[in-house]
């Protein structure tokens, strides 16, 4: 592989947790946590292809022997044969495919409202075939009919608020969504099995806390009850808060439940 991916390496703590962010975000993102987890763990986060200074260099997509390739490669440079891992928002997508590859060497899972627990129908049509993906490139450079059916589904209901605001500042400008298209191409083999996880969670023994805002209309609590469905053993927790759940306090709460 030619990429290169850069991370970053904070806290003290003999135990290591990796942390995967968002779309849009980098590794940077996790900082805040260091000041609850820093004596417990080494915090590794990565910067995921497409965002902040790692370099993408390979002709085709990202693919779950990829990630694994760098997770192993962290835990060689930090000396450690397992590892916990905390996935946010599109992060929780990747974190879950680990768990397909990487279950045994796993000692905790922590999905801070975290992707991947549903397949949405529209993103594996516009990533998975190719008629799909012609649409959503013609639609990055030509966007005035999606802006219309955007308006139409709001108008009608179909939309929430918070969803629609979410989408208009994901798309409202070339650049924005060049990026989006870019990444969500580029990602479209993430794609965890669900059911999967959680028997290799219950095999392993992979202690589980999922973590939800009460008030996110993006990835609402309700994924995460459908995915507790007791086949496995995991604590939730549902905050007084939207999407946005990475803060010193979000390390402190975590820090209480391990």
């Amino acid at each position: 592989m030619k990429s290169r991916f850069h991370g970053t390496c904070e806290g003290t703590g003999e135990q290591l947790l990796i942390c995967l962010h968002g779309f849009g975000e980098s590794a940077a993102h996790f900082k805040p946590l260091t000041e609850a987890l820093g004596d417990i763990f080494t915090i590794v986060a990565l910067d995921m292809p497409l965002h902040g200074s790692t370099q993408w260099q390979e002709k085709r997509v990202f693919e779950k022997e990829d990630l694994v390739a760098i997770i192993s490669l962290v835990l060689q440079q930090q000396g450690k044969e397992r590892f916990s891992l905390l996935g946010y928002s599109m992060g929780g997508r990747l974190a879950l495919c680990l768990v397909e590859k990487m279950a045994e060497r796993i000692d905790r899972l922590i999905m801070a409202a975290g992707d991947g627990f549903r397949n949405n129908p529209w993103h594996l049509f516009v990533t998975r075939t190719g008629i799909g993906n012609k649409i959503f490139k013609y639609n990055t450079y030509h966007p005035q009919l999606f802006f219309s059916l955007l308006h139409t589904w709001r108008r009608l209901g179909l939309l929430n608020q918070s969803i629609y605001k979410f989408v208009l500042n994901r798309m409202d400008e070339p650049e924005k969504r060049a990026f989006v298209y870019n990444v969500w191409t580029n990602m479209r083999n993430m794609m965890p099995d669900k059911k999967h996880c959680k028997q290799l969670l219950t095999r392993y023994n992979v202690l589980t806390l999922l973590i939800f805002g009460k008030y996110d209309r993006v990835i609402p609590p309700v994924l995460g009850t459908r995915f507790a469905d007791g086949s496995f053993s995991c604590k939730m927790l549902v905050l007084e808060k939207g999407h946005q759940l990475i803060s010193a306090q979000l390390g402190f709460i975590i820090k209480s439940n391990l």
